[in-house]
């Protein structure tokens, strides 16, 4: 019977456990992206309390790809030398951890980057912008950042890449027929879609190395009420990028459009029997495929994760918002204090990031005011 404080294998990557940090945004990099030594701290940290995959922030692999402000950046070579101190942390804490390579597409945005949003087809974005359809060349462009940005990461020494294809972020986009209404071989059906990031990982296979782990993050489901990517073709392209090799998929959900169901939800689970998000969904892969998933969205109980870990429902365990509010959560329930995450879900976190604060939990910080 599978336990989550043994190791597994998210293909040759090794990991001590079966819990992972799942990819936010801290807003703590410096204005051109580079790794600060708090982010850097910050992974360690995590690391140093027992989680056995750190995934990084989503950093943007091009210029015109940034979606929001102190956002980390791999887009160029400068960036290798913030990174290294980042994935070093990670390793002398015994953990170890991928890059999540992310492009924001129509969700970039211009008054940081300088630069008209680019997407699949021209949609507005959440300023009043309309992005720009790509053309070829773009296409080209993109992958051949993606692919420059894993041997980046690999050149800073970290375990792998996570190519983001999930919340609405540009390969997400070409993903959905909501947002992808090409007519050219990257628009259709499920595997014309899926050209991109069947491409994007051949890059990154070319550019790191046929051997470097490569992960990626979907959605189950847009959860849009215009025609989005649905359950089924989520599944469908689950297995054609199967068929590229990959180490694992993290299953998530949702886009800023989605209303309730965005990536990070604010409501509660009634039971913990209803906490993870996209338990029907990993089933339903678990089924279909023979490769390691990593599930994220809604998971506050560690009987929850040992659960799904036993009935085979996923192999990894991802959290995000409970390790804002606890860093030490994962090495709590190691010393067997097993009562449930503190987070509230209320996304009060991402609040400090806007004032230049960087991501952190309100009721900590407004705990610590008051004992000031």
């Amino acid at each position: 019977m599978p336990e989550l404080f043994e190791a597994a294998r998210l293909g040759a990557l090794e990991v001590k456990n079966r819990f992972v940090r799942s990819a936010t945004w801290e807003g703590i990099a410096e204005a051109d992206g580079r790794c600060t030594p708090p982010l850097a701290g910050m992974m360690g940290e995590l690391a140093a309390n027992e989680v056995g995959l750190v995934i990084t922030s989503h950093a943007y692999v091009s210029t015109e790809g940034q979606a929001g402000p102190w956002q980390l950046g791999i887009y160029n070579d400068e960036m290798i030398e913030g990174l290294s101190v980042m994935a070093k942390r990670v390793h002398d804490a015994g953990g170890k951890t991928v890059v999540q390579l992310a492009h924001a597409g129509c969700q970039a945005r211009s008054i940081l980057t300088g630069e008209t949003p680019i997407g699949p087809s021209p949609a507005q974005n959440a300023d009043d912008e309309t992005c720009r359809e790509m053309t070829h060349d773009d296409i080209d462009r993109v992958v051949e950042a993606f692919g420059q940005a894993a041997r980046r990461a690999k050149e800073a020494g970290f375990d792998g890449v996570q190519i983001h294809t999930a919340h609405g972020f540009l390969l997400s986009q070409f993903l959905s027929p909501a947002f992808n209404q090409r007519k050219d071989e990257y628009g259709g059906g499920p595997s014309n879609r899926a050209r991109i990031v069947c491409e994007t990982i051949d890059a990154v296979r070319e550019y790191a190395g046929p051997d470097f782990p490569v992960l990626i993050k979907i959605n189950a489901a847009d959860f849009l009420n215009s025609h989005g990517l649905t359950e089924e073709d989520s599944l469908e392209i689950c297995r054609i990028l199967g068929e590229k090799g990959l180490d694992g998929v993290e299953l998530s959900g949702g886009t800023r459009q989605s209303g309730k169901f965005i990536p990070s939800r604010t409501t509660q689970a009634a039971s913990p029997e209803a906490e993870p998000y996209y338990r029907d969904t990993a089933r339903k892969f678990k089924q279909m495929l023979d490769l390691p998933l990593i599930l994220v969205g809604g998971i506050r109980s560690f009987e929850v994760a040992q659960l799904l870990v036993e009935e085979g429902t996923a192999d990894f365990i991802a959290l995000a918002r409970p390790l804002v509010r606890e860093p030490n959560l994962v090495k709590r329930w190691k010393e067997g204090d097993t009562t449930p995450s503190q987070c509230l879900s209320d996304n009060l976190c991402f609040k400090p990031i806007f004032g230049g604060k960087g991501l952190s939990c309100h009721w900590i910080t407004k705990a610590a005011s008051r004992h000031a």
